[in-house]
Formats: structure tokens, sequence, C-alpha cells
């Protein structure tokens, strides 16, 4: 079993998109209505929006690989770009997105580890994420991981505003 990282340019573009279409549409099109799903995909995952978030000093999107196959991918934030001002020591998770056929596998721990890892090196003492209050397999899973709910925010899937919790894991520097 091999797992590689490897950081997304502009030249995966396609293969980000890709990805992010497959991962999302599987996760959630049973419980969002079609015209939501399609509404959300065109906009988050356009091509000019990935393009811009690529661009985005302070956001990294990382491949990670399964056996020499990209299985998903991680997206991180600081600074200005994370999705909720929750200060200068904190790292956001915006995505962590493994294609079913790779789920199961340990990626997301995985990927979850890197999150703190680059946390780490930048100094930051916390890490949070959005994750969908209907999602109970991915509380459960963040939760095992150390993370706690510390408030919410809206999430707008087409015309339908949903809630997320958001949950933060505190870090000492030495993890």
């Amino acid at each position: 079993m091999s797992i590689k990282i490897k950081h997304c340019t502009i030249e995966d573009l396609s293969l980000l998109q890709e990805i992010s279409i497959e991962t999302f549409n599987e996760t959630f099109k049973d419980q969002n209505s079609p015209e939501n799903m399609i509404a959300y995909l065109e906009k988050a995952f356009n091509l000019k929006k990935l393009e811009n978030e690529l661009s985005t000093i302070y956001s990294q999107f990382l491949f990670v690989y399964f056996n020499n196959e990209v299985a998903g991918y991680l997206k991180v934030n600081t600074q200005d770009a994370q999705l909720e001002n929750m200060g200068e020591d904190a790292i956001e998770i915006e995505r962590i997105y493994i294609r079913a056929t790779f789920q199961k596998l340990g990626l997301g721990k995985f990927l979850i580890n890197k999150a703190i890892e680059i946390a780490v090196e930048q100094k930051k003492n916390k890490i949070w994420l959005g994750v969908w209050e209907k999602n109970e397999n991915g509380i459960a899973f963040y939760k095992n991981l150390g993370f706690v709910q510390a408030g919410t925010h809206s999430f707008y899937m087409g015309d339908e505003e949903q809630i997320d919790y958001i949950m933060i894991k505190l870090l000492s520097l030495s993890e």
C-alpha cells in the first residue's frame, strides 16, 4: 500500500474539477434535490472558480494518491482565505474529498494528519472545519480525531440554507 501527496497546480485544474464534482455528487446527491445539486456544482466547481482558488496565496490543494492513482484531495486555508474569521492562529480544512472507491482505506485520517502537519509547520494552534449537520458519518469521524463542535454557520445548497457544524481541534505545536 503506497500513499503519496502532490501539490495541485494550474495544470491539474481539470482533474481537480472532475474529482470535486464526482465526490460531492456521490456524497450528497441522495439528501438534496437535483436542482440544488446542479446549481451548487456549477457554482462551486466551475473552472474559473477553481482556478481562482488554486491561485489564492493562502490556500493549498493537495492530491492524495493511493497505489499511484489519484484518490482525492485536501484543501486547507489560512489567513483571509478561511471561510470564517477564526484568527491568525487557525487553519481551515475546507475540503477532504475522497473518491468512493478509495474510502475506508485511511486516506481521510491521512489527510487530516497532513493538515495538522501543515498547521504545526505554520505555528497555528487550532484547526477547524465545517461539516453538514446531517453528515453523521463525518461528524463521528471528526469527533473520533479530537474535533469538538464550537458553533454553526450557514451553507447554501442552491436556494436551500443548510447548517454546518463548525468543529475545532486545538493543537500543541509539538504534535
